[in-house]
C-alpha cells in the first residue's frame, strides 16, 4: 500500500480521475477486473489525506461484510488510527447503528434484537397457526417471501397486486399486520425492518435526517447496481443535502433482480443526479483478451446497458474450449479428467473453480470427484446429500428400510407439518418405553389412546397410513427412482416445496428431481440394486472431508462465483434450460433473459488464464432422459475465440430441446461426425512422461523413471525419495504431479 506521499502512484489514468472527482455526483461504471475496489479504497484516503476531510464525515456502503473489512484493514495501512473513524459497513449494519441511537423515535426500545430466518419464520408459523390457517394451503414460508416483497418494494397494504390475489391476498395482509404487531411486542426486527425503520425514521424525523446528512458528507456505495428500492431511498435521502455521492458499479453483473435488486437504480443515476460525473472503467486486470472480447461480446447484446468496452493488456492467451458431452455423466467425467490435465500442467486444485446455474448440477460432478479422490469444496450451498430436503427424502427411504431408525423417524415424523410437535413427539417417546416398543412401532398405540388429543390422534393414523402404503409399494418390487418419487407425492413434500412458490423452494424441488436420477443412475449401474444399497451408497458419500494439503477444487453456482477470480473456470450445463434457465424462456420475459446473459457474462469474466465451456446434448429430470440444445448464449460469442470439441455421439436431428428419448424412432437419430477432434486426447498418455515429479500419497515425492504401455494399460516406474522404485499402474496409482 502506498504512503502517504504517493498514494495515487499506482491508479492508471481513469482510476485516478475517480479518486480526484470529490465533489458532487459521480457513477463509477466499473467493468469486471477493473479495480474498483481499489478506487473505492484510494478515493477514502485522498479524502483525507489530499482534500483534509474529517474521516468520520465518510461514509462507505458495501453489499458484504467481508468487503467492508477488506476495505478497512486496506486503509488502515495509509491512514493508521484515523481509519476506525469511517464508517465502512454494509446497508443493514449501517442501518442497524443508527436505529441503535434513534429508534426510540419509533416506539422501539433501542436494547431491540434482530430476528434471523429462522426466527422469523417461527413467529410467522405461530401467527398462521393462531388465525388457524391451514399451512398446506397458506405455508409459513410463502408468507415469509411476500412479507419481504412488502417491504422491499414498499408495497401498500391496499394495493391492486393484493386484491387481485383474492383470498390469498386478504390472509397476507392479515398475517403481516399480525407479525409486525408480534415484533413490536417482542421489540424485535427483522433483517427488511433495518432498512425500512432506518427510512421511516428519516422520512418521519427531518431533524435527525438532517444530524446524519451533516455527519455524512461524503458517501460512497459499492455494488450499486445491486440495491434495492429501499436502499435506493435510504442513499438519496443522506446525499441529498450536499450531493457529494459516488456509486461504484456495474449493471452488466446485475444478477439478483430475483432478490430484490432494481438495475434501474444504476441505469438512472444521471437522471437522479442531472449534474452527475460519469467516469468508466475500463481496463481489465484479470483476464486474457480472448476472455474479455468474447465476455464483451455477449454483454453486448444487452439493451439495458450503459456502453462501454471493457479492453486488456493481458497476453492474448488460449482459446475458449466449447466441449460437447453426451450426457451429464459424460459432462461430470470429462470435467474431472480436465481437472487432471490441469494439475499436470501446473495448476494447483485451488486454481480451478467449476460453476453452474442450478445447485442439483453439483450431484454428477461430486459423484465423478469423489471416484478420482479429488478434493473439492461446495462454495454457497452443502454438498448434494447433506441438502435439507434430500436428507428428508433419504430419511423417509431408511425408516422403510429400517424402521427402527428413530433419527430417522424423528426426522420426517412431523415433515412436512402434520400436527406432530416437539411435546407430542416426546410424549410418544415415553409411551414407547413404557410399552417396551421402538417408536415406530408405537404410533399405531398412540393413534387410539386417549392420552393424546385428536388432532394427534389423527396426525399419527395419517403418518401411518402413508407409511404402510410407502411400505407396500417398496415390497412389490417398485423401481428405485419410482419409489422416490411416490415418498416426495405421498408424503405431501413436494407439494409443501410447490406451494412455496419461492426461489428457494424451487431450487429444492430441482434437488429432489436430481436425487430421482441418482436413484435411476445407481439401478442402472449395480449389479443387485437394492434400496439400502442405494442408502449406503448415498451414506458413504457424506464422509469425504479428507482433503488433501494442495487445496480444494471449488464448485459454486454462477451467482455465488460473482466477486471471484480463479486462474482456470470451468462452465457446466451450458445449455438452453439451464443457461438461460427455462423460467426465463417460459415466462418470454426480455429482462429475464438479459439477466440470464449477465449471469453468463458474470461466469466467464472470473477466469483469468483459461475458460472452458461444457454443454450435455441430453440430462436426466427424474430418471428420465430428455434431449438439450446448446446455449443460444454460444452462438453470441466470437467463433474465433472458440475451439469446439466434439465426441460422436447420438443426438436427436432436428432441434429437439426438452423432448424425450423415446419421441424419436430409429430415423430420429444421426451420428455427428462434425469436425473436430474428441473431447481429449488420452489424459494419461499427455501426462506421463519420463522426469515428470509426482507425489503418492503412500510413498510421498518421487520422479518418473520409465513409462510403459498406452491408453488405459500405462505403467509408470517411479523412483520415490523415501521409498525406492515401485511400478504403477497409472490409472489407480492416485499420483499427482507435482512442481
Amino acid at each position: 500500500m502506498p504512503g502517504k506521499d504517493n498514494y495515487l502512484s499506482e491508479l492508471n489514468p481513469k482510476q485516478k480521475e475517480a479518486v480526484l472527482q470529490t465533489e458532487g455526483p459521480v457513477l463509477i461504471v466499473a467493468g469486471a477486473g477493473s479495480g474498483k475496489t481499489r478506487v473505492l479504497i484510494y478515493r477514502m484516503i485522498h479524502l483525507a489525506l489530499g482534500r483534509g476531510v474529517h474521516p468520520s464525515n465518510i461514509l462507505g456502503v458495501t453489499f458484504t461484510n467481508r468487503a467492508a473489512e477488506e476495505m478497512r484493514t486496506r486503509i488502515r495501512k495509509s491512514l493508521g488510527g484515523l481509519a476506525e473513524r469511517i464508517w465502512i459497513a454494509t446497508f443493514h449494519s449501517t442501518c442497524a447503528q443508527i436505529l441503535r441511537q434513534e429508534i426510540h423515535q419509533l416506539g422501539y426500545s433501542r436494547n431491540f434484537v434482530i430476528y434471523d430466518e429462522d426466527d422469523t419464520l417461527r413467529l410467522i408459523k405461530q401467527v398462521v397457526r393462531d388465525k388457524d390457517l391451514d399451512e398446506k394451503t397458506y405455508p409459513p414460508k410463502w408468507f415469509r417471501a411476500r412479507i419481504e416483497w412488502l417491504k422491499r418494494d414498499l408495497v401498500d397494504l391496499s394495493d391492486s397486486q393484493l386484491k387481485e390475489m383474492g383470498p390469498a391476498g386478504k390472509a397476507l395482509v392479515d398475517v403481516y399486520q399480525a407479525y409486525q404487531e408480534r415484533l413490536k411486542l417482542s421489540n424485535a426486527l427483522d433483517f427488511e425492518d433495518l432498512l425500512l425503520l432506518a427510512l421511516h425514521l428519516f422520512e418521519q424525523k427531518p431533524q435527525t435526517l438532517a444530524r446524519y446528512q451533516e455527519r455524512f458528507r461524503y458517501i460512497m456505495v459499492d455494488e450499486y447496481q445491486d440495491t434495492n428500492y429501499v436502499q435506493y431511498l435510504l442513499v438519496r435521502h443522506l446525499a441529498k443535502k450536499y450531493r457529494n455521492i459516488c456509486v461504484v458499479g456495474d449493471e452488466d453483473q446485475s444478477i439478483y433482480r430475483w432478490r430484490g435488486a432494481n438495475i434501474e437504480n444504476i441505469l438512472n443515476f444521471t437522471s437522479d443526479f442531472p449534474n452527475a460525473k460519469v467516469i468508466k472503467l475500463e481496463e481489465n486486470y484479470r483476464s486474457t483478451k480472448r476472455i474479455i472480447e468474447s465476455a464483451s461480446a455477449l454483454i453486448s447484446h444487452n439493451k439495458k446497458r450503459v456502453a462501454k468496452t471493457l479492453w486488456t493488456e493481458n497476453p492474448a492467451g488460449d482459446e475458449i474450449r466449447l466441449v460437447e458431452c453426451e450426457d451429464e455423466r459424460q459432462e461430470a467425467d470429462r470435467v474431472v479428467e480436465l481437472m487432471l490435465r490441469l494439475n499436470s500442467q501446473g495448476f494447483k486444485y485451488k486454481d480451478i473453480a467449476v460453476f453452474y446455474r442450478v445447485n442439483a448440477q453439483s450431484r454428477t460432478l461430486e459423484d465423478s470427484l469423489r471416484r478420482r479422490e479429488i478434493p473439492y469444496q461446495i462454495f454457497g450451498g452443502l454438498k448434494f446429500y447433506d441438502r435439507k430436503e434430500v436428507k428428508d427424502i433419504l430419511a423417509y427411504l431408511r425408516l422403510l428400510s429400517n424402521p427402527d431408525d428413530s433419527i430417522a423417524l424423528e426426522r420426517v415424523i412431523n415433515t412436512p407439518p402434520r400436527g406432530i410437535g416437539a411435546a407430542t413427539t416426546e410424549q410418544l417417546n415415553r409411551l414407547a418405553i413404557a410399552k417396551h416398543l421402538t417408536v415406530f412401532k408405537a404410533i399405531p398405540a398412540a393413534a387410539k389412546s386417549p392420552e393424546f388429543p385428536d388432532r394427534a390422534r389423527k396426525a399419527f393414523r395419517e403418518f401411518s397410513d402413508i407409511m404402510q402404503e410407502l411400505n407396500k409399494a417398496w415390497k412389490s418390487g417398485m423401481a428405485l427412482p419410482e419409489l422416490v418419487e411416490l415418498v416426495m407425492d405421498k408424503t405431501g413434500y413436494e407439494d409443501m416445496l410447490a406451494s412455496e412458490e419461492t426461489a428457494e423452494s424451487e431450487a429444492r424441488l430441482e434437488n429432489l428431481e436430481e436425487l430421482v436420477n441418482a436413484a435411476s443412475e445407481y439401478e442402472s449401474a449395480a449389479q443387485e440394486p437394492s434400496l439400502q444399497g442405494f442408502l449406503e451408497k448415498t451414506a458413504l458419500f457424506n464422509d469425504i472431508d479428507r482433503f488433501s494439503d494442495q487445496g480444494l477444487v471449488s464448485l459454486m453456482t454462477l451467482h455465488t462465483a460473482k466477486g471471484l477470480e480463479f486462474p482456470a473456470v470451468i462452465v457446466a450445463g451450458v445449455e438452453e434450460g439451464l443457461i438461460p434457465h427455462i423460467r426465463a424462456l417460459e415466462e418470454n420475459d426480455e429482462d429475464a433473459l438479459e439477466e440470464e446473459r449477465r449471469l453468463f457474462y458474470v461466469g466467464m469474466t472470473r477466469a483469468k488464464q483459461k475458460l472452458f465451456l461444457y454443454y450435455a446434448r441430453s440430462r436426466k429430470l427424474r430418471g428420465a432422459d430428455y434431449w438439450s440444445d446448446p446455449s443460444r448464449f454460444i452462438e453470441e460469442l466470437p467463433q474465433e475465440n472458440l475451439k469446439a470439441e466434439r465426441t460422436k455421439i447420438r443426438k436427436p436431428h432436428p432441434r429437439s430441446a426438452g423432448k424425450k428419448f423415446e419421441e424419436f424412432g430409429p430415423a430420429g437419430f444421426e451420428l455427428d461426425d462434425s469436425e473436430g477432434p474428441e473431447v481429449w486426447d488420452s489424459e494419461l498418455e499427455i501426462t506421463w512422461k519420463k522426469g515428470v515429479k509426482v507425489r503418492h500419497p503412500s510413498f510421498g515425492k518421487g520422479v518418473v523413471e520409465k513409462v510403459e504401455g498406452n491408453e488405459d494399460k500405462i505403467k509408470l516406474v517411479v523412483k520415490f525419495e523415501a521409498g525406492g522404485k515401485k511400478k504403477l499402474v497409472a490409472k489407480f496409482a492416485k499420483l499427482e504431479v507435482i512442481k
